[in-house]
């Protein structure tokens, strides 16, 4: 890493890989404080949408060396787009974090229009955005994660054979749950922050029922912001509530699932939330 982004983001390493389905990922790997690789064998912290959320979330590793509330160590391993996808981050994450067939709400689409109308995003842009939507492969994207990526970080850096993390927020929030419903055997805890199950139809709920009593040993954080449900966008009123909804039937069936509201709106929320998921799921 270069000089300035060395000092911006400590002890981080960053690479480039190339999916088997032919997407360029960028990944950066922050290490803990004073980590040596070759005595101590850490677990792995994977934190999705990198592009937007290492700036955000690497700094907080050194909660591993907080007087007052230490943090169990990890590697944070932040992933996301590279060269010129990098750009098109915010869209391309459309496919790989939505569970196929998730249906596309018409609150999403209305918001996506009115961005559009406020001059957030051309047209093209919209569309494109939208686009992304009809042909999500969540399941593709976790096989990447599981068994193409965790291999070469833990070949790299000596990671702990067990331990291993998972967080998402926004639409990495609802990826987090598509994880933890379909039983990935690599992550024992996973972050779902303001999760993003926008429809009643979403798939989520059908994985629910098809799920039963048969649930996942891993513990699972899940976090919304008071803002999103009290504001007055009906596409963050419809993710806060259908959100405690899932909460409530994990619940009601004894789930190792645990949760917060933040006083966030939903841009705002991905540090806060992050910070929650280490102190509920991680902490010493």
């Amino acid at each position: 890493m270069s000089t300035i982004w060395q000092g911006c983001l400590a002890d981080t390493d960053y690479f480039e890989l190339r999916s088997s389905g032919g997407r360029d990922y960028g990944v950066w790997v922050t290490t803990p404080p004073d980590y040596d690789r070759a005595t101590t064998r850490a677990p792995v912290v994977y934190v999705l949408d990198g592009n937007w959320a290492v700036g955000q979330t690497a700094p907080l590793i050194i909660t591993q060396k907080d007087p007052l509330q230490q943090i169990q160590p990890y590697i944070q391993v932040s992933v996301g787009y590279a060269g010129e996808d990098a750009q098109h981050w915010d869209r391309l994450r459309n496919k790989d974090l939505v569970p196929p067939g998730e249906p596309i709400a018409k609150e999403l689409v209305e918001a996506v229009e009115a961005g559009f109308q406020a001059g957030a995003r051309t047209r093209e842009e919209s569309d494109a955005y939208l686009a992304e939507l009809r042909d999500t492969r969540a399941d593709v994207f976790l096989d990447f994660l599981t068994a193409e990526l965790h291999p070469r970080i833990e070949r790299d850096y000596g990671t702990a054979a067990s331990g291993h993390g998972l967080f998402g927020y926004s639409y990495g929030g609802l990826f987090g749950l598509y994880a933890w419903l379909t039983g990935s055997p690599l992550f024992e805890s996973i972050g779902a922050g303001s999760p993003g199950v926008v429809s009643e139809d979403s798939r989520v709920f059908a994985l629910l029922e098809e799920m039963g009593d048969n649930l996942p040993a891993a513990q699972l954080h899940l976090t919304i912001n008071d803002r999103e449900l009290l504001g007055d966008l009906v596409v963050y009123q419809n993710l806060t509530k259908n959100a405690a909804t899932v909460l409530h039937r994990l619940t009601a069936r004894g789930a190792a699932v645990t949760s917060a509201v933040l006083r966030e709106t939903h841009v705002t929320g991905l540090q806060a939330s992050f910070l929650s998921y280490l102190r509920t799921c991680r902490a010493r």
